[in-house]
């Protein structure tokens, strides 16, 4: 069996194996695919792995061996799977496997606001506390998140994680999600609405699938409803929010900060307002990307290409 890997490079740099997916046919990987090498490097293949490499009705239809598209992600919106499915192909994505790494990237970005590492950091190498009077100095109110309160949006396996690590920091957790009462994890409640989670919160984390109903969520209307000391966070999807009104909100003093580990365009243009903002703190997509987690993602794409071959896939989502 024929098998080409569109753009490995993102999952894999060189710090884990191929070896088990080879064991299951003939391997192609590359590390990068352009649009219009899509049709040559997969012609012959009747399994094709992608991570960000575009899938369109346009392709998969000139691609006639094809049988099956593995996405090396949660979010497959990638893949035309309507179309693939007319064409009897089936199509995977590998779910929960970075789970605690994002959550873990959620406080990271937060206590880089509340606790300004970055800042205090650059200050010494320059021998700021080396010619300090006293034994210690801050020039920024440090934040501590006991008590206070941390809206969640979207109550899955992330936002669940989520909401454990808050409460053992000690902070209230209340959650706009579609679960009911009686089954949210202990020590959460639930907001009626949107407006009430970004009127009570003082920190709000992002959770939510990006839907019509969901992109820009956080626009310069909800912004407004939440208190000028809040912290916004979003690992989740760049469209989430609309970019230049939370650049807006921070260079006035409106929100305390953000913290960003996506944006809506990947890699960003260099004009995007985000990018000079006060107080916005941005990685770059990196929160699944613990070696951990992409162990995970290899071994869980390796097995979704197993059982595929043997009859009986999972993870379909098409």
């Amino acid at each position: 069996m024929k098998i080409t890997v569109l753009d490995g490079y993102g999952m894999n740099p060189g710090d884990l194996s191929w070896e088990e997916l080879e064991k299951l046919g003939e391997v192609t990987v590359y590390d990068r695919t352009a649009k219009e090498d899509v049709i040559e490097r997969a012609a012959d293949s009747e399994v094709l792995l992608t991570n960000k490499t575009v899938l369109d009705r346009k392709v998969i239809e000139q691609l006639p061996k094809l049988r099956y598209i593995g996405v090396l992600a949660t979010g497959y919106n990638v893949v035309d799977t309507e179309a693939a499915k007319e064409k009897g192909i089936v199509v995977t994505n590998i779910p929960a496997y970075s789970t605690a790494s994002v959550a873990q990237m959620v406080f990271s970005l937060l206590f880089a606001i509340t606790n300004n590492v970055e800042h205090y950091t650059a200050d010494n190498r320059s021998g700021r506390w080396s010619r300090s009077a006293d034994f210690c100095y801050w020039d920024a109110p440090l934040i501590e998140l006991a008590g206070k309160t941390f809206g969640i949006v979207g109550l899955g396996n992330i936002g669940q994680s989520v909401a454990r690590i808050a409460l053992a920091f000690g902070m209230k957790v209340l959650a706009l999600t579609s679960k009911r009462v009686e089954v949210l994890p202990d020590g959460v409640a639930k907001a009626s609405s949107l407006d009430e989670l970004l009127e009570k919160s003082d920190v709000v984390s992002l959770h939510c699938p990006l839907t019509e109903s969901t992109r820009h969520m956080i626009s310069a209307e909800s912004l407004a409803k939440m208190k000028p000391t809040a912290i916004l966070i979003n690992t989740g999807r760049g469209p989430l929010v609309d970019e230049a009104a939370l650049a807006n909100a921070l260079n006035k003093g409106e929100l305390k900060g953000a913290g960003l580990d996506v944006l809506s365009s990947e890699p960003p243009p260099i004009d995007n307002p985000l990018l000079y903002a006060r107080n916005c703190y941005i990685t770059p997509h990196l929160g699944w990307a613990t070696v951990e987690a992409r162990q995970r993602l290899m071994e869980i794409a390796v097995e979704n290409v197993a059982r595929f071959i043997e009859g009986k896939p999972v993870n379909v989502v098409n």
